[in-house]
């Protein structure tokens, strides 16, 4: 939006690659300056006046929304730590045992906000699980694991001791003004997860009767 004086000029960026309703890729083009642009759909008051090329300065100048903009907004919001649950419970495991790993937290999460007067919808998505074990061991996966009987992420604990495990969530975004097109925001952000506390004991064998 151009300011609160004069007509109430809107630019939405245009997609080169669209999957669906979700741009992945903005369509890049050459201003007349000889800058790097963006081809942007502009409305006047509500009425569509054609595409133009515009530069980021000048789409600054306008009150254009910017991938930049919305991926520092997206930085600025709460987002949830993925809960983390070890298999077996309690908080004890055995010494060279397949001690399990995974997460319930999978699900987008959606925030709004309100940027230069126009409302923003972020959609985060958890992409990337950074695995903390407390044993100077660690593990980064896409796969957000499996409980019993699935052995999708394991860890072997080779001593007894109390270790602080710990599950660190990276999130990749898309955005949309108002009810246009989902476009891709081209950057993530990381939640760290409270450490929790996890023993390690040895078995100890007991004679039972028949």
């Amino acid at each position: 939006m151009a300011g609160t004086k004069g007509p109430k000029v809107f630019l939405y960026p245009m997609c080169a690659v669209k999957v669906g309703a979700v741009c992945g890729r903005n369509l890049t083009c050459t201003t007349e300056a000889g800058k790097p642009g963006v081809f942007y759909q502009v409305t006047v008051n509500g009425e569509p006046s054609g595409r133009r090329c515009i530069g980021a300065a000048e789409a600054n100048a306008a009150g254009a929304i910017t991938p930049g903009q919305v991926l520092e907004a997206m930085r600025r919001l709460k987002w949830p730590a993925s809960p983390l649950v070890v298999q077996p419970p309690n908080g004890l495991t055995l010494v060279n045992f397949d001690t399990i790993f995974y997460t319930t937290g999978t699900a987008p999460v959606t925030r709004s906000v309100t940027l230069l007067g126009q409302r923003i919808t972020i959609e985060a998505t958890p992409s990337e699980y950074h695995w903390t074990f407390g044993d100077q061991e660690s593990l980064k996966t896409t796969d957000p694991g499996a409980p019993y009987p699935a052995l999708a992420i394991t860890h072997n604990y080779l001593r007894t001791g109390t270790y602080a495990v710990s599950l660190d969530t990276t999130y990749s975004g898309r955005f949309r003004v108002g009810n246009g097109a989902w476009q891709d925001i081209a950057g993530t952000v990381t939640v760290q997860g409270t450490p929790e506390t996890l023993r390690a004991i040895e078995a100890t064998p007991k004679l039972v009767g028949y």
